[in-house]
């Protein structure tokens, strides 16, 4: 499996019109991939859009897509004609999102996640072969289905997991994973699950790795708490760090967080576990510790510039592989 190196796009407080010598910069950078992400600013297609047309030497990643919030046909629309503009450059992240993010905020019910993306990655293997698909599943239905754009070159589908389940179905029938809010040492729990699913066959490890490259530890750690707040009370998420061990460390955090008293939660995170989720620092350090990552088993990593104070562009050259 090629090692690669990624930034998350559209970057923060720039209109997409005006990112094009950003994106052109993190080529000539050496970043090899650029990802997007969808929940409530840009969608996960645009960016990649563009910058398909920006840097032709970048591979486009989303990391996610909702498995809920599009149809199945639509999905594999969008797919295709991404795949279509960039042939042989695009891999496909879906995932079953939040309940937030479902249901909260698009009106969808968030019933049976592991299900509903089972199919739609069935449903995309084969409706992006270009076979008409008629298929009753658990989670939809979808009759006489024919995709009017077939890739050129097939798409790789990574599936977002947190836990075993969704672990274990990522390295069986997706190409790999995409993994999320976690830290360097949790990956060497979660890799192997998905390497294992894959009979042999070596899955892709992306991760999102949450990045401020700065050495102000009070800036880190008073943003860290809100932005940690904000994923690990989702309740996936809450589930996520239960199962990785951290039930006692987060515990009083939830526990203030369901009473309401959100001062109390944010003080009730540790400073160490901020400072395992999020890579902090000198820019050296920081690339140090993105490399305890790939060294546990991450193939891709797709860091994430927070908006903690530092100046973004910057950080991308600061961050850059060496």
């Amino acid at each position: 499996m090629d090692q690669r190196y990624g930034m998350t796009i559209p970057f923060d407080g720039v209109p997409l019109h005006a990112q094009r010598d950003w994106i052109v910069e993190l080529a000539d950078l050496g970043y090899t991939d650029v990802w997007s992400s969808e929940a409530n600013g840009a969608d996960a297609f645009t960016p990649l859009t563009l910058a398909s047309a920006w840097a032709p030497s970048l591979r486009l990643g989303t990391a996610i897509v909702p498995a809920f919030t599009r149809g199945p046909a639509c999905i594999a629309q969008s797919v295709a004609s991404l795949a279509d503009a960039a042939p042989g450059r695009l891999a496909f992240g879906i995932g079953t999102s939040s309940n937030v993010i479902v249901e909260g905020w698009n009106g969808i019910p968030f019933e049976a996640p592991y299900q509903r993306t089972r199919d739609v990655v069935r449903f995309l293997r084969t409706a992006l072969s270009g076979e008409k698909v008629t298929m009753e599943t658990e989670s939809f239905a979808v009759k006489g289905f024919k995709l009017g754009i077939v890739p050129e070159q097939p798409v790789p589908i990574l599936v977002a997991a947190l836990r075993a389940g969704m672990l274990e179905l990522a390295g069986r029938e997706g190409d790999g994973a995409i993994i999320n809010w976690l830290s360097a040492d949790d990956v060497a729990t979660v890799a192997p699950i998905v390497q294992a699913a894959g009979d042999g066959t070596p899955k892709e490890m992306v991760a999102r790795i949450f990045v401020a490259p700065t050495e102000d530890a009070d800036m880190v750690r008073g943003m860290g708490r809100y932005a940690i707040a904000a994923y690990l009370n989702v309740p996936v998420y809450a589930a996520f760090h239960g199962w990785l061990g951290r039930g006692e460390v987060l515990g009083d955090m939830w526990r203030f967080w369901k009473a309401g008293d959100r001062k109390a939660a944010l003080a009730a995170i540790p400073d160490h576990v901020i400072d395992e989720l999020i890579v902090w620092g000198p820019p050296e350090c920081c690339r140090e510790h993105v490399q305890r990552y790939v060294d546990n088993g991450v193939t891709t990593p797709a860091l994430a510039l927070l908006p903690f104070g530092i100046d973004a562009r910057q950080a991308i050259r600061d961050l850059a592989p060496r």
